[in-house]
């Protein structure tokens, strides 16, 4: 080999060198630049955001605000009524079989069961007593009663229709 080719051979292998060593580089740029971007919102997190950000009320004007107005009124009532618990039915029944019962039928937790012998002496201390501690709860000697049979959606109305159903339906 000649003189000249060695020296290319050297120069060439310092330029593939510094090549190498520029792509490393880059590549470690471009992980550091990538770690350092933000993830994508998810799109529920925007909902929440956007629902926390928005206008609390709105102004209504003329006919027309009279008429948006009767309809946000409704929006709002419908929606109020939705959140009640089991979309806010005034049976007995229906909300003693889905909440009441597991408690009630077992006698879990010092719960009277429906029959007299549990009830009469509650019963005789009047319903509107009945009504306070099925709304407010009640712990007394015998075990616990939670405030609206542990579900908070439940509505007054709703618990006196429990109650007056189960009153009615002792054995």
């Amino acid at each position: 080999m000649r003189n000249y080719d060695l020296e290319f051979l050297k120069r060439f292998s310092m330029v593939l060198v510094f090549l190498t060593i520029v792509t490393l580089g880059l590549i470690a740029g471009a992980w550091f630049l990538h770690r350092s971007v933000p993830t994508e919102v998810p799109p529920n997190v925007a909902q929440r955001t956007e629902a926390r950000i928005a206008p609390v009320g709105a102004v209504y004007a003329g006919a027309t605000g009279a008429a948006a107005q009767a309809a946000a009124s409704a929006a709002a009532a419908a929606a109020a009524t939705s959140q009640a618990a089991y979309g806010g039915t005034l049976e007995g029944s229906v909300i003693y079989e889905n909440l009441c019962a597991g408690c009630h039928t077992s006698g879990a937790g010092g719960a009277p069961t429906l029959d007299h012998a549990h009830w009469d002496a509650r019963i005789a201390q009047g319903k509107d007593t009945l009504y306070k501690h099925s709304i407010e709860g009640f712990t007394g000697a015998s075990g616990v009663m939670p405030a609206r049979g542990g579900n908070p959606a439940l509505t007054d109305e709703q618990m006196h229709a429990v109650v007056d159903w189960m009153v009615d339906n002792l054995k």
